[in-house]
């Protein structure tokens, strides 16, 4: 029987006891292993491109970055990489985000010890891994659309969303420019656009769209 290849793993989760809880599920396992983990978003592009890894399992809702933004990154460098997004969010903007990013399976944190083994092994051999709910929600949205003759697509750019996740957070422009290595001046723009995209004067009533699109947690 041929020996069975060990799935290289980099989780990401900003809290340290949900990474060692996760860490363990999957270590009781013997063609899975955990060989970096990073407590936001920006830290796991970084590991994704310096660590041989074959998956990466990403939290939603992490600093600088989320898991979301993280992970159409990711793709951008290295498309052969497989996703999983890892949440305690039941939630259907955030699942067809994630379906929109390029994810292979979008996993509940209050069943991973149930789901998320066989999730990454689904996601390794190329099929996705959905939670009963979640394709629910896929069918129900895909009924409305067919039925309103619409595919309704984001109000910003992923840049966009970049930015405002960090104007949200509080950075000024210069801090914001240099996490994203571009010019003050392209941040500056990019957040008048979003202005007058969203209809909106300030950052109060951006940081309130942030929050209302799960860009960072109340």
């Amino acid at each position: 029987m041929p020996e069975t290849k060990t799935i290289r793993i980099l989780l990401a989760d900003d809290h340290t006891l949900v990474r060692r809880g996760v860490r363990l599920i999957l270590e009781g396992e013997p063609d899975l292993r955990v060989v970096a983990e990073a407590g936001d978003g920006a830290e796991a592009i970084e590991m994704a491109r310096t660590r041989e890894i074959d998956l990466a399992i990403l939290d939603v809702a992490m600093p600088r970055l989320t898991g979301l933004q993280a992970a159409r990154e990711m793709f951008r460098s290295r498309p052969e990489l497989r996703v999983l997004i890892l949440t305690m969010y039941d939630n259907e903007q955030y699942f067809f985000e994630a379906l929109k990013a390029g994810a292979a399976g979008y996993v509940l944190k209050s069943v991973a010890d149930r789901d998320l083994v066989e999730a990454c092994r689904a996601a390794m051999r190329g099929e996705p891994f959905l939670y009963p709910g979640a394709i629910a929600a896929l069918i129900r949205k895909y009924l409305e659309q067919h039925q309103q003759g619409r595919t309704p697509g984001n109000a910003l750019t992923p840049r966009e969303e970049e930015i405002l996740k960090l104007v949200a957070e509080g950075h000024s422009s210069k801090e914001i420019a240099d996490i994203l290595v571009i010019s003050v001046k392209t941040v500056e723009r990019h957040r008048a656009n979003m202005l007058q995209k969203l209809g909106m004067k300030d950052r109060l009533q951006l940081t309130r769209y942030a929050i209302r699109a799960g860009l960072i947690e109340p």
